[in-house]
C-alpha cells in the first residue's frame, strides 16, 4: 500500500508491465486514493500494446470519476464498476461485475459469464474482462453449486 507512493513507481510499473498483452489491477483491493488513479491512468497510458482491466468500487466517490472515464477513453482500459451486493445492479451503459446466484447465473446479450472455476481459477484464453464490447461480467457466488462442481471465484 506504500509502494505506489515511490518517486519512480511509474517507471517501475510500466517495467514490470513490459511486454505483458494482459493486466489485471487488483486482485484484492482498490483503487483507494486520487493520486494512485493519476498514476494508474499513466501507466495504462505508457503500455498502450498491453490491455488493462480495472475492477473497482470507486466509482461511488465522484472525485473519481473523471479519471475512470480518461481511464476509459484508452483503447488498451476496461474500468469495470464493481456491483457491491449478491445479485446487484449493473452501472447503466458502462462495463461492470455482478456476483450472482448459482440460480441466476444466466447470460445474456452483452454479458459474459466467467468460468474460470471450471479452470482452477484460471482464465486460460478468456480475455472478456478485458473486451469493452462485453458490458457485464457475472461471476458466480462463493461455495454455489453449478454442474455439480463446487467453486469459488
Amino acid at each position: 500500500m506504500e509502494d505506489w507512493k515511490c518517486d519512480d513507481w511509474v517507471s517501475v510499473m510500466v517495467k514490470k508491465i513490459g511486454k505483458a498483452k494482459y493486466f489485471r489491477w487488483f486482485d484484492s483491493g482498490d483503487v483507494y486514493d486520487i493520486k494512485l488513479a493519476h498514476k494508474i491512468y499513466t501507466v495504462m497510458g505508457l503500455t498502450p500494446n498491453c490491455q488493462h482491466w480495472l475492477p473497482t468500487r470507486m466509482y461511488k466517490d465522484s472525485k473519481f470519476v473523471s479519471i475512470f472515464e480518461r481511464m476509459n477513453k484508452l483503447e488498451n482500459v476496461v474500468v469495470r464498476y464493481s456491483s457491491d451486493s449478491i445479485n446487484g445492479v449493473t452501472v447503466e451503459g458502462l462495463s461492470s461485475t455482478i456476483i450472482q446466484s448459482a440460480d441466476e447465473f444466466k447470460p445474456s446479450k452483452g454479458e459474459s459469464l466467467c468460468r474460470a472455476f471450471e479452470r482452477d481459477g484460471k482464465c486460460k484464453s478468456c480475455r472478456a474482462c478485458w473486451s469493452k464490447s462485453v458490458k457485464v461480467i457475472k461471476y458466480a457466488l462463493h461455495g454455489n453449486k453449478v454442474k455439480d462442481k463446487w467453486f469459488t471465484v
